[in-house]
Order: structure tokens, then sequence, then C-alpha cells
């Protein structure tokens, strides 16, 4: 697998990166994790949006869905866009939140946006996407929110998505070759319970879980520290780790 990464700010974008969004690809299949708020312009750097052929929105918080609202507007009036709908699978409430946040109501196409999107609703289990075998959990977050284990060939990425330390995390990355883990606060600032994780927590969870490789996102960088963060993780876990940024490209 190829694992791409097209946005990996915390909460909002930072100067230099959208929000979260992350291309996995495997025998030409591509799947978009999350589709963040700013993630539609970076992703255009590295392919064409048209051919993305599933989307996994993970949670209802605008940094990890919003640019499906703009993307709505290219899939829908592009002269060259598909004339079918892209598969999106998400929390139960997710086609009425992009609805509402896209506002199209009075237009001649569907108000409804089934011409743009498949809505999917998300289970905890797996299910079999393109090449991919997908296993989603709930995770610790104030919203429904989705961890997510995608597996090919014996390969395996696991994505937090935004968590608190939970039982869920721990069985989706299991002996992962990569983890993908949100570390969005700092040890010893205040950090509500079942929001987010610490650096020092995701390289706990790394050890954990048997990860091979950590790498560390949606950090919210005016908050915090990059080589805070590092420094944390480290004391940790010993595998490999990165913070990622945009156009970062992991083979996995």
């Amino acid at each position: 697998m190829k694992l791409t990464i097209i946005g990996c700010a915390g909460s909002f974008p930072a100067p230099d990166t959208p929000c979260s969004a992350y291309l996995v690809e495997a025998e030409g299949f591509r799947l978009l994790l999350d589709y963040g708020t700013g993630s539609l312009g970076e992703l255009q750097k590295h392919i064409d949006p048209h051919t993305v052929d599933a989307v996994i929105v993970t949670h209802l918080h605008a940094d990890h869905f919003f640019d499906a609202c703009a993307y709505a507007v290219m899939r829908r009036y592009a002269p060259d866009a598909p004339d079918y709908p892209v598969p999106m699978y998400g929390p139960a409430a997710t086609a009425d939140r992009i609805r509402q946040s896209y506002g199209g109501q009075g237009e001649l196409k569907s108000p409804c946006m089934t011409d743009v999107y498949d809505f999917r609703v998300l289970e905890p289990g797996s299910f079999e996407l393109g090449p991919f075998t997908i296993r989603v959990d709930r995770v610790a977050h104030p919203v429904e929110t989705f961890g997510v284990r995608v597996e090919h060939h014996g390969s395996s990425l696991c994505y937090t998505s935004d968590t608190g330390p939970c039982e869920a995390l721990e069985r989706l990355a299991a002996h992962c070759d990569t983890l993908l883990a949100e570390a969005s606060y700092l040890e010893g600032r205040v950090n509500p319970p079942d929001v987010h994780l610490t650096g020092k927590e995701a390289g706990e969870f790394a050890t954990k879980a048997g990860a091979s490789r950590l790498l560390l996102t949606h950090l919210v960088e005016p908050w915090g520290s990059p080589d805070a963060t590092m420094a944390e993780s480290r004391s940790a876990f010993t595998g490999p780790i990165d913070i990622v940024k945009p156009g970062d490209v992991y083979e996995v």
C-alpha cells in the first residue's frame, strides 16, 4: 500500500498544511481517509480528485470532512466530472451534515447530493472495499468517531482518527505495520478525557499494539511543539517515528 499525506493539521488549517486527509492506494484503487478543511487543494497536487474511488469520513468535526462540500461543487459542475456518485462511508449523520454544510437548496441538481456521493453508514466491524479489507471501531471522542484499519495482502495501516486512550484503538492497531496516530496534546497541559492523545500516549499505544512504525499527525502547533511531541513519543516507543507533513509518501 502507498500512503500519501494530504493534510495533517489538527483542528484548523496551519500555514503549511490543510486538515486531516490521507490517500491510500493499492492496485490502482484510491481511498481517501477524511476530507478535512483545505485538503481538496493539496489533493490536486497529487492526483485528479475525480479518480478517488471511495472516501471514509471518520467523524463529523469540520477538520475531518469539510472539503467534501467543496468537492461536491467540483464533482457536480466540472465538464469532465464522472456522472456517478463516489461511495462515502461515515457515521450515521454524515449525509445530513454534508447536505446542510453544502447548503445547495434551490439548485437544479439533487439537493440530497446523491449525484455526488453514495452515502454508506459505518458500523463497527469489517468490510471489503476495492482491494482492501477495512475494519472500523468506535473510539473515544465527543462525537461518533471511528478508528480505521486498512489491510492489503498482509500489510496493515491503522489510523486512529481523533481519540483519547481506549481499548478499541488497541484492538485496531494490534501488530499493524504502520500506526498513523493523532498527537494533539503535550503532557502536562489540560487534556480533557476522551478527546485527544498526547505524543507520549501515541507512543504507548504503538508499543502496546506491537506496531512496526509510528506516524504522528493532527498536531495543533500553535498550542504545542513538534520537537516536544517527538521527544514524548520517543520516550514510549523505540521503533521508527515520523511527524508527517503534506506530500510525504510511505510504503506500508
